[in-house]
Parts: structure tokens; C-alpha cells; sequence
């Protein structure tokens, strides 16, 4: 009697079980939403880098969006222009041909260059740093150097100088902005992959305050901006900046500065100039 007790209430209990199982699944498929054949298309497409640099949730919100209308063909700063013309394929658009960017790091004031205020034995994190009169180094605006941005960066794109800089790899860099995102300081900007002509320099204070900081730092003489043949450079909040629309990369602003706040690469840009 006491086993029929037992047996009995389990084999119901079971039974119920399988009658949920059976109804769950019909209706699972019954009122099933069907999705794009597109949307896996579009996301094997994808590297697969999940970094976000798009705007959405890893790969998978991307490719949704990107079926919907929502996102941009070119929108996958990983994959570049030849992801974003298997994307144009799948969808039946045409998608003209992009500028590949990738992250600058605009400051050159590392220890030697950029005095200090104080010795920090802190964390080496950049944003607790920054919480401490905004860092051990004089210029407010400098890069401090302690590796936020390294510990964000999914591609082994940057590293931190022995005078405690950050520089990036423009070979290695994806564009996914996690570096831009970390970095209390705001040094970090998107610049065009060609550019090796950048201002390196963000200290919006007068000439005399940036001067006796950093030696590297713009002082805001406007030499490069009466300098530049094509009207490339502009002066705004005690700082130059550069139009890259209009920046034929002469390097003649660069010969100009006498602080040396404008980056040249003149090496890099040979490799880049195909030989006549």
C-alpha cells in the first residue's frame, strides 16, 4: 500500500510532465518568429572580435541590425572594407569605399619631457590616478601612462613606453574605440590609417602655462597655421588642429613647430607612397 502511494503520484506526476513537454514544443513551433536567413549570413561574415567598436552588443546585435536597416553596411570597424562588400553582397547594396581610422594617442609628454607634480605609488590605472589633483603630471591634459587603455585593447595594439607613454600600433589597431572609452584624459582620437601628420597635443591652456609643463606641448604661436599652403591647419581653444580632408601631408608644418607638437611620419608615409 505504501509503495502504490509512491508509484502512483510519480507516474502523474510524469505524465503531466510530458503533456507540458509535448505542449511547450508544439507551441514553440506554432507561434516560432522566423528569422532572417540574412542575419547568419551577415554574422558569418563578421570577424567575430564581439569588441562592440560597431555600436551594439558583440557580433550578433550587429548583423540583426544590419539586416533591419539600422546599421551601416561599413559599420564593423574590425572587419574594414572588404567585410563591408561581403556585407553589400548578402544585402544587394553597393557601399562605397571607406577610410580606414584607427586610434591616435595626441600627447609626446612622457617624463622626460612633461615635468611631474608629485610621485605616485598608487595603482596603475589611469583612471585612479586621474582621481589624485588629475594625475602625478604637471599638464592636466597629458597621457598618464599607466596601461588602462593596454588592458582594454582586444588586439595587442598598444604599449606603454619606458617614459610612460601610450603608443599604438596603426598596423594592429581595429578602430573599436574600447582604448577612447577607458581613458580619462581624453587623449585618444580616430585619425585616418594614411595620416602621419597629427598633432600631437590636447593642453588647451595659454602658450606661457603649456611651455613651462611640457616642451613638447602646443604653445599656440599659430606658426603652423600661417605655414600650411592649403589652409589645413585651424586654431581653436588654444590649440591647433589639423582639416585631414584638406592635409596633403607636405610636413611642412612639422619642419615649422618649434616644440615639436606636430607629429611627422615621413618614414611610414614612404612606405604608404607606391614607387613611380
Amino acid at each position: 500500500m505504501e509503495l502504490q502511494s509512491i508509484i502512483y503520484p510519480s507516474i502523474s506526476l510524469g505524465g503531466l510532465g510530458l503533456i507540458f513537454a509535448i505542449g511547450l514544443g508544439y507551441a514553440s513551433q506554432k507561434f516560432a518568429v522566423e528569422e532572417d536567413a540574412r542575419i547568419s549570413q551577415v554574422r558569418g561574415a563578421l570577424p567575430g572580435a564581439n569588441c562592440g567598436g560597431c555600436g551594439y552588443p558583440g557580433c550578433d546585435g550587429f548583423a540583426k541590425a544590419v539586416v533591419e536597416g539600422e546599421a551601416p553596411i561599413d559599420g564593423c570597424p574590425v572587419g574594414g572594407q572588404e567585410c563591408a562588400d561581403n556585407l553589400a553582397n548578402i544585402m544587394g547594396v553597393e557601399v562605397g569605399e571607406s577610410i580606414k581610422k584607427v586610434a591616435k594617442v595626441i600627447c609626446n609628454g612622457d617624463n622626460d619631457k612633461c615635468k611631474g607634480k608629485y610621485d605616485y605609488y598608487g595603482v596603475d590605472d589611469c583612471l585612479t590616478a586621474s582621481m589624485l589633483g588629475g594625475g602625478d603630471k604637471a599638464c592636466n591634459y597629458s597621457c598618464l601612462g599607466f596601461g588602462t587603455c593596454v588592458k582594454a585593447c582586444q588586439f595587442d595594439a598598444i604599449e606603454i613606453t619606458e617614459g610612460r607613454i601610450a603608443k599604438i600600433n596603426p598596423e594592429k589597431c581595429t578602430a573599436c574605440g574600447k582604448c577612447i572609452e577607458v581613458c580619462p584624459k581624453d587623449v585618444i582620437v580616430m585619425v585616418p590609417y594614411k595620416q602621419n601628420v597629427v598633432i600631437t597635443c590636447n593642453n588647451k591652456e595659454k602658450g606661457r602655462a603649456v611651455r613651462s609643463k611640457c616642451e613638447v606641448g602646443c604653445i599656440a604661436c599659430r606658426i603652423c597655421v600661417k605655414a600650411c599652403p592649403f589652409e589645413a591647419i585651424d586654431f581653436k581653444d588654444n590649440l591647433a588642429f589639423i582639416d585631414y580632408d584638406k592635409c596633403t601631408q607636405c610636413f611642412i608644418c612639422v619642419e615649422k613647430c618649434p616644440t615639436g607638437a606636430i607629429e611627422g611620419n615621413l618614414e611610414r608615409q614612404k612606405k604608404q607612397t607606391p614607387s613611380s
